[in-house]
């Protein structure tokens, strides 16, 4: 094979590596379904208080949730957050109904600089990552279906999610 053809062959495994290489699945203490996604970012499930003291440790400054207020827990992350000092941002997010204002809330938390770095979650990491796939796209330039298969790294989307997700995405770009 000529030094061009390994070069050009090499240039095509690399476009098509997965592009959610970079989501890695940690185990957080208090934590379900951690993802880092790079030194600013991370989305998961539902955390508890041992999850908001390991984030403090962690350095986190924000910790955005789409957790519903009846869902289990909740009171108990927001009553652990402020004993932290982590800034708490609640947007709750019903995930068969989403509400575009929620995704327009995210979107201003998530890009304000003093939020970061932000831990993004909900109950199982399907809301986060909806929203995170959102961002992606509108906020860094991504296709919508590279953003789609980070997201789906992340946690399985519903239909629902994915739907709310894209066209959210197409009628904002």
């Amino acid at each position: 094979m000529s030094a061009y053809r390994l070069v050009a062959a090499l240039v095509v495994a690399m476009l098509a590596a997965p592009v959610f290489a970079q989501v890695k699945k940690v185990e957080v203490p208090g934590v379900t379904n951690f993802n880092q996604i790079d030194a600013v970012f991370a989305c998961g499930g539902a955390t508890d208080a041992t999850g908001v003291a390991n984030l403090k440790k962690q350095g986190f400054a924000s910790i955005i949730s789409f957790r519903l207020p009846t869902e289990q827990g909740v009171t108990e992350e927001e009553a652990a957050v402020k004993t932290t000092g982590i800034k708490y941002i609640h947007l709750p997010l019903n995930g068969a109904m989403p509400d575009p204002k929620v995704a327009d809330e995210f979107l201003a938390a998530v890009t304000d600089k003093s939020n970061q770095p932000a831990y993004i979650h909900c109950g199982g990491g399907g809301r986060a990552a909806s929203m995170w796939m959102i961002k992606r796209a509108l906020k860094d330039g991504w296709t919508t279906d590279r953003a789609a298969e980070e997201a789906n790294a992340i946690a399985m989307l519903s239909p629902a999610l994915k739907t709310f997700a894209t066209n959210y995405i197409a009628a904002h770009k």
